[in-house]
């Protein structure tokens, strides 16, 4: 009988290439074009540090506007810190040197966290020996991620450390969602079930961990600048910053009805904290952090009231979680094609374009798939799958 073709080891293979080819190129370029540098996000987070050593204002958008274009930056709107207070520590040692040399080691660093979130998460699922660890490696809005030098890594990172430590250092688990504070927005209908979960398993350690790690950042953040807290406060009441468009049905939803009502853009996440209660509730007995808090970050990211394609590197867990286990080499390879379609939209596309509205559901979707296949009659649910390499 004539072996069937499997077109998910092409299709894979493509992916693969392209994620590596685009990261290893920039990494080569950015130490040595000023305008690289200057255009990515990254370019925000050391101005912001300049500020912080200066003792100036880091929420000062004319002050921050004046080093970003006096560093190179000739786009239309200049970039600014939209992250609370306690985020500042992490821009602040990128403000003792110039923008070429912290380019490159940012960048570096954010590739370091996503390696070891992968390599810690491959460990969780018991180290199956097919390979698809390079899903991690070389998923499109983690690297993209790196290449502009955002924090979300930052965020994967901390939600990989407690899935890690959740069950044998609880008090570390909950510091390290500290992390995840960074971006508290993304998280929402994750926090609602994690309290409740904390409450029923009297796991009161890991928010012990977690204020004691918030408490220590806003330490550090007012010995840093004690103003930052009213110099934030200031800022979020005048910027218009919360009105911009962002590739998320928060935002579209309120876009299409009425742009100023901000409100708006919060009505997708209670709907998605209201699923996610009933979704945790019949399952709290039994709930697995690692089993389930992926399917549950899956729709935090789904429902978020704002939010970057960058933003869905905490998509990683949930789609390791899947590969690992499928038998489907149907899943495998409509994986791989999103990988691919995701890349090209990354070059071509301003990460504004509306066009970023479908990656969100289609890792939800793709999920749901993958999982439903390991339940399939005959199939077999291990991480021992056959290597797409085979």
């Amino acid at each position: 009988m004539k072996q069937q073709y499997d077109i998910s080891v092409p299709l894979t293979a493509i992916a693969y290439a392209l994620a590596i080819l685009y990261t290893v190129l920039f990494l080569c370029l950015l130490p040595f074009d000023r305008q690289t540098v200057a255009r990515r996000d990254f370019i925000v987070y050391w101005a912001t540090g300049q500020q912080l050593v200066h003792h100036g204002n880091p929420y000062d958008p004319a002050a921050l506007n004046q080093i970003e274009r006096d560093a190179g930056f000739s786009g239309g709107a200049s970039y600014y810190m939209r992250n609370a207070p306690w985020a500042l520590p992490l821009a602040l040692p990128l403000g003792y040197s110039s923008p070429m040399a912290a380019a490159l080691p940012w960048s570096l660093l954010m590739l370091g966290l996503l390696v070891a979130s992968v390599r810690i998460l491959w460990k969780l699922l018991g180290s199956p020996g097919n390979h698809r660890e390079w899903l991690g490696f070389c998923f499109p809005p983690a690297l993209w991620c790196v290449l502009l030098g955002q924090t979300s890594v930052f965020l994967l990172f901390g939600f990989t450390l407690f899935l890690r430590l959740h069950k044998t250092r609880p008090f570390a688990a909950g510091a390290a969602l500290w992390l995840c504070s960074i971006k508290p927005h993304l998280f929402l209908p994750f926090v609602l079930v994690l309290l409740l979960w904390i409450v029923l398993t009297r796991g009161y350690r890991i928010l012990a961990g977690g204020v004691a790690a918030m408490a220590a950042g806003s330490l550090v953040t007012t010995w840093i600048d004690p103003a930052a807290w009213s110099q934030y406060a200031y800022y979020m009441r005048t910027s218009v910053v919360t009105r911009e468009f962002t590739p998320c049905f928060g935002d579209l939803l309120r876009d299409s009805i009425h742009p100023a009502w901000e409100w708006l853009a919060f009505v997708p996440a209670i709907l998605g904290c209201l699923w996610a209660l009933v979704y945790f509730w019949p399952r709290r007995h039994r709930w697995d952090w690692l089993e389930h808090g992926g399917l549950l970050m899956l729709v935090s990211l789904l429902v978020a009231p704002f939010g970057w394609i960058f933003d869905q590197s905490l998509a990683i867990p949930a789609i390791l979680f899947a590969a690992a286990r499928t038998p489907s080499r149907a899943a495998l390879s409509v994986l791989a094609l999103i990988y691919i379609l995701v890349e090209f939209q990354l070059v071509h596309f301003d990460l504004h374009s509306a066009a970023y509205l479908w990656p969100a559901p289609a890792w939800l979707i793709w999920y749901l798939f993958a999982r439903a296949s390991c339940r399939r009659p005959g199939s077999i649910p291990s991480p021992a799958s056959p290597s797409l390499s085979r």
